[in-house]
């Protein structure tokens, strides 16, 4: 039978999108089979980022003693780019407070929001904090995660222009665990959309030590056991520097506050990296 029934694909009167929604291929045909040629739609957020850090060095430049080059800042333009945002790249800013008052005003001046890596936690060149209240407001300088602990948050003003403000660590897993969980949603919301990160279940094949009282994001390979059922181990070592965890990994352990140790067998939430990274 190769009858088409009226109203089957779509009742008349019902919406065919709803707002909110990130148009995605199948909902560009829905609205072309619906002779739409244009539909209104939520600007391009335009974010600002830079990397600061008298140690770093952007690729192509030669490392002298006590340097390294500066991944962060290639990690973040490709999280921006995933989400659809309009990109500013500010480069690297100097352990300088004049400088990055600079970088942050001009951020400002030309940005909906701001994402820097490093000048967050607690050392004598990182001035982040104090510029920022100066500009503005800090909401919160710290979030009870591993990795990612010290994160930035606020609203900074500049010559009448206002853009909020993710200032995430340094070390490199932890600028992406800390984009991931909580920038993105910002960001996301700020262009009008709502995508919550789904989380699935898995068995762990081996033992993960774990403190409760802060939920920690570590580093996985999901695969299928003999009974077809999710199986899950980490990565190996997960400290926060260890970018090739990233790289290896393709999903996120999720252990949430309340967690403590999760013994061999155990069940745990997992996040794939499948349509995120």
């Amino acid at each position: 039978d190769n009858r088409r029934f009226a109203g089957e694909d779509l009742k008349a009167g019902s919406p065919a999108l709803r707002a909110g929604k990130i148009v995605r291929p199948a909902d560009l045909g829905l609205i072309a089979s619906l002779g739409i040629a244009e539909v209104p739609v939520q600007r391009r957020l335009r974010v600002a980022f830079f990397s600061t850090g008298d140690e770093l060095r952007s690729i192509g430049q030669a490392l002298d003693e006590g340097s390294v080059y500066d991944s962060n800042r290639y990690t973040i333009y490709g999280m921006l780019q995933r989400l659809g945002c309009d990109i500013i790249d500010m480069g690297i800013v100097r352990d300088d407070p004049a400088a990055l008052e600079e970088a942050l005003r001009s951020a400002c001046e030309n940005a909906d929001a701001i994402v820097t890596s490093g000048g967050v936690s607690v050392g004598a060149a990182d001035y982040t904090k104090q510029i920022m209240a100066r500009l503005g407001d800090v909401t919160f300088w710290k979030i009870g995660m591993r990795p990612g602990r010290p994160l930035a948050f606020g609203r900074i003003n500049s010559n009448g222009r206002s853009a909020f403000l993710f200032g995430l660590p340094g070390n490199p897993v932890a600028v992406m665990v800390s984009f991931y969980f909580f920038a993105r949603a910002a960001l996301l919301r700020m262009m009008g959309a709502d995508a919550p990160l789904p989380l699935l279940r898995a068995r762990s094949q081996g033992a993960i030590r774990k403190k409760p009282g802060r939920t920690e994001y570590q580093r996985g390979i999901l695969t299928h056991g003999d009974d077809g059922a999710p199986q899950v181990r980490i990565t190996g070592s997960q400290g926060s520097g260890i970018l090739r965890s990233m790289s290896e990994a393709n999903c996120m352990v999720v252990l949430h506050d309340e967690q403590g140790s999760v013994a061999a067998g155990e069940m745990v939430d997992v996040l794939m990296f499948e349509g995120l990274i």
